[in-house]
């Protein structure tokens, strides 16, 4: 068994990789002219995975404030990446989805991030899949906390 010190030597070594990667994820040709940035992972990775939201869940789920959520929804909306609508129960509200002509080159753009989790979390059991996703929670947590 490892000691804390030694474990955390293997993490700092291979989080600058993992995140090295995230940020190549090559975007599909699809979606080559648009503004697309590591941080619309996040945002279409909620829209592909739950479905269209609002403005204030996505800045919830994405952990920013609404005019943050609103700006970027904006700015994918005028390039016609996202699409905004009416919420009919409640006109003041808006509600955001992925354009249907580039739903699939969302979805593929987010494929390879998607099944190299699949792979590696698939064997383990449930149990197991959630103490790593809490230990990753609480490690971004600390880091906030730690952080400038």
């Amino acid at each position: 068994m490892s000691t804390v010190d030694a474990t955390v030597r293997e993490l700092l070594l291979l989080m600058p990789r993992l995140v090295g990667r995230a940020k190549k994820l090559p975007v599909p040709a699809e979606l080559h002219g648009f503004s697309l940035a590591p941080r619309h992972i996040a945002l279409m990775a909620y829209l592909l995975c739950d479905g269209p939201l609002t403005v204030n869940e996505l800045a919830t789920r994405l952990e920013v404030a609404p005019t943050t959520a609103s700006l970027m929804v904006g700015d994918l909306s005028r390039q016609g990446v996202l699409d905004r609508a009416e919420d009919p129960a409640d006109r003041r509200r808006t509600i955001v989805s992925i354009a249907e002509n580039h739903r699939a080159a969302v979805k593929a753009w987010l494929a390879g991030s998607a099944n190299a989790w699949r792979k590696v979390l698939a064997p383990l059991t449930s149990d197991e899949r959630e103490l790593f996703v809490a230990t990753l929670r609480a490690y971004d947590q600390a880091i906030a906390e730690d952080g400038p």
